[in-house]
């Protein structure tokens, strides 16, 4: 019963806590109405108790007290429900309340404390320019570059902020924007003080006059002004770097140090610093010694960019720097990094391009002497190291020294290819004459077998001796597989000493050089393809000797392309040292140029003949004489042309093409003749006559030779290079001849005649010459 009650005195005692929160709750009413409740509670669990002892131990009848009992717990417990209703209503009421007068005190407190905390913004942001604007007269400029940055770091939280107004900050701004700019002026004209520079308006930029009128000066620390100590050039570089404009500035300044001195430096041999020092001073002037042919040495280049490098380092990037407080990242400043980074890459840049590029060697003897540039380039590069002008990990320039080999198979291929490209665009009719005796002239290359030489000897003899007896007799002549005589570009024989030249070089060179040297010969091969019949379109469609001389230089071309390779063997990379494949390309090229030239020429054979209007009335004197003038035109054409082509194309060349060319002239004559369907005997007297001039003049267009005496054999030969010469003078025969005469050279189709035309082209010429008689109709019917 203690427990209980004790019970029953935190209940009520929490019951009192919770409802004197809520204000002017009838807390003592209600702790009574609990007290009474809570007696009730426990006269009813005694009675309950009582009941069920009497029930289930004594075994009493009292179904009627337990009734009683029941109604009167039920009626307890809703006293209870309305009571907790009554108590969660009006103390959740009174707990909204508080809590809503709680949050909007915190919101004031909140803007108040904002606000004080922008007062105090404002305030730092006033103090700190007016510490700048004191230290600013004393030429302290780094402590005012920190309290002006102090001052920007303010302005840039307090416009982060909300409830600020706009016309405040922007006042500000525009007070911290007007501070900055002047702060900048006065560094700038301090820092013009600290590097003068001297250059000449009217002389070209980067020019030996302009570099030897050049002129800068650079001090340590400016004189006093008045009692104000002069500024150091620490002080203002480091007031630069707090205001970050130290970038910009030092851009500015490695242009002009590029424009002015460096690159000049690299660019011209003979000039050379002349650094004049004084103390705290030093002025940077410049002379010429010596020649400025050719390009510098990259020994002596880095040399003087050491040199003036070093005077900068002494005066302006090497001096130790003036740190504020308030930059925590300014104590890792160096300025030679700063100037570096700025300009490095132009520097490098030039030195390769204006510098290693031309020291790069020519010849592949001479890459054992490049070992003395890798060194000094190693040197330089370590010496901007230890200034601290270069970084640690940049090895543009020792990279590029050390990979010679590829550079030098770099510039030896483009060289190769700008000489051919050369070549190939120069002049074709500068000519040269080839023989069978003619050879590319080379240095001997050693055998790759060299080494069993001897043992092969040896053997050699013995097996001569037992082969004497096997030998045959007749032997191929030592120029059956040689190039027959004829005329090339020189041009072109130039291009192929070139080509072997660059092999042999290659054969002697490290693999991965004679690699790319194979491949720049070849490459000569495919530009040749590609630019010589564009660049010389226009003549070669004009001229009939170029197309010949073209056609000659592929030729030629392709000859040796046959055994390139072949002579390289065992020199070059095995498997890759091959140029046959370029053969058929070669020899399309040249027959495809001059078989256009030689259409060219026929068009203009069949449009001379065509002006001989009428070949059925030749007897008409206007009508043979322009027919007669067309066969002489013709035969002046081949003349003419023969005499162009002579000793330039090969002689089997040249009496197929005059040979073709005067077969087309003649197949027009006789197809034109023979679609005749009169020919009176006038008529084929004067055929005859334009014919007999063919025949008579024809062969001596063969004039391949310069010598008249050489030419004979050839005009002796024309039926071999014509086709249609006994055909015509088959024709010849017809125009004079009688029935009798035709029928027998018919010879029942095994005659000369029979060879030279069909059936219905003699019986065609058989109509039109002779009248219709019985005789013709005999003749006719033995044409069969």
């Amino acid at each position: 019963m203690a427990e209980k009650a004790e019970a029953k005195a935190r209940t009520a005692s929490l019951v009192e806590a919770v409802l004197a929160c809520t204000g002017p709750l009838e807390k003592e009413g209600l702790s009574g109405r609990i007290s009474r409740l809570s007696c009730r509670v426990e006269e009813l669990k005694d009675e309950v108790c009582s009941m069920v002892n009497k029930r289930y131990i004594e075994f009493l009848p009292s179904m009627q007290s337990a009734k009683d009992l029941e109604s009167q717990v039920e009626e307890l417990s809703g006293n209870i429900d309305q009571l907790k209703s009554r108590i969660e209503i009006e103390v959740q009421h009174d707990l909204n309340v508080a809590i809503a007068e709680f949050s909007e005190l915190k919101q004031q407190l909140e803007r108040d404390t904002l606000v004080l905390s922008g007062l105090k913004q404002l305030q730092e942001f006033e103090t700190a320019l007016k510490q700048f604007n004191a230290l600013l007269p004393q030429k302290k400029y780094v402590s005012a570059a920190c309290h002006l940055n102090k001052a920007r770091g303010i302005l840039k939280m307090l416009e982060s902020r909300r409830g600020f107004e706009l016309k405040i900050l922007k006042a500000l701004r525009r007070e911290l924007t007007m501070q900055t700019q002047n702060i900048i002026y006065l560094l700038g004209l301090e820092w013009q003080q600290m590097a003068v520079w001297k250059v000449p308006q009217s002389k070209e930029a980067g020019s030996l006059e302009s570099a030897m009128e050049t002129e800068l000066h650079l001090c340590k620390v400016l004189s006093k002004e008045d009692v104000v100590p002069g500024p150091t050039v620490a002080s203002v570089l480091q007031a630069f770097a707090v205001l970050d404009e130290l970038r910009l500035k030092f851009r500015h300044f490695g242009q002009l140090l590029l424009k002015y001195i460096l690159k000049p430096l690299i660019s011209h041999p003979s000039l050379q610093p002349l650094p004049e020092e004084h103390p705290d001073a030093v002025t940077l002037r410049f002379r010429s010694v010596g020649s400025n042919l050719g390009h510098p040495s990259p020994v002596e280049v880095f040399a003087r960019i050491k040199l003036v490098l070093e005077i900068l380092h002494k005066y302006h990037l090497g001096v130790p720097l003036e740190h504020c407080a308030e930059e925590e990242n300014s104590s890792n400043l160096v300025l030679a990094e700063v100037l570096g980074d700025t300009i490095w890459k132009d520097i490098s840049d030039c030195l390769i391009r204006d510098c290693l590029v031309h020291s790069i060697p020519n010849n592949s003897s001479k890459l054992g002497q490049y070992i003395e540039v890798i060194k000094a380039t190693e040197e330089f590069e370590k010496a901007l190291k230890d200034m601290r002008f270069l970084k640690e990990d940049a090895t543009d320039l020792l990279t590029y020294a050390r990979n010679v080999n590829c550079h030098f198979a770099n510039k030896k291929c483009q060289d190769v290819i700008v000489a051919a490209r050369n070549l190939m665009t120069s002049e074709i009719h500068n000519t040269i004459k080839i023989t069978p005796d003619s050879s590319v002239i080379l240095p001997k290359m050693p055998d790759p077998g060299a080494g069993d030489q001897l043992k092969v000897q040896k053997v050699s003899e013995g097996l001569d001796k037992q082969a004497t007896d096997l030998e045959n007799e007749k032997r191929l002549s030592r120029h059956t597989f040689s190039f027959p005589a004829c005329r090339i570009s020189e041009s072109v024989q130039k291009l192929m000493v070139l080509a072997y030249q660059t092999l042999q070089e290659a054969s002697t060179s490290t693999d991965q050089c004679c690699i790319q040297l194979f491949y720049s010969v070849r490459n000569i091969f495919h530009l040749f393809c590609d630019v010589v019949p564009m660049y010389h379109k226009e003549n070669l469609q004009k001229l009939p000797q170029l197309a010949a001389i073209h056609h000659n230089n592929c030729m030629y071309i392709a000859h040796h392309l046959l055994t390139l390779g072949h002579q390289f063997r065992g020199h070059l990379i095995d498997g890759i040292a091959t140029f046959v494949d370029l053969v058929p390309g070669f020899r399309k090229l040249g027959t495809e140029c001059f078989l256009a030239q030689m259409r060219v020429q026929k068009e203009e054979l069949l449009e001379r003949l065509s002006s001989a209007r009428d070949l059925s009335s030749v007897d008409d004197d206007d009508n043979y004489s322009a027919a007669n003038k067309a066969v002489r035109q013709v035969l002046h054409q081949l003349k003419r042309l023969g005499k162009v082509w002579q000793d330039v194309l090969p002689v089997n060349i040249y009496c197929k093409a005059m040979g073709t060319l005067l077969n087309s002239a003649l197949t027009e004559i006789i197809s034109r003749i023979a679609a005749l369907e009169d020919i009176s005997a006038e008529n084929a007297d004067r055929l005859h006559m334009l014919c007999q001039t063919m025949v008579d003049e024809g062969p001596l267009v063969f004039m391949p030779l310069p010598e008249e005496k050489q030419n004979r054999p050839f005009q002796e030969e024309v039926p071999v290079y014509v086709p249609k010469w006994m055909t015509f003078k088959e024709l010849m025969l017809v125009l004079q001849a009688s029935l009798q005469v035709i029928v027998d050279r018919w010879a029942d189709g095994k005659g000369p005649l029979a060879a030279a035309f069909s059936p219905s082209e003699v019986k065609n010429l058989i109509r039109a010459l002779f009248q219709n008689t019985e005789r013709r109709a005999a003749a006719l019917a033995r044409i069969k």
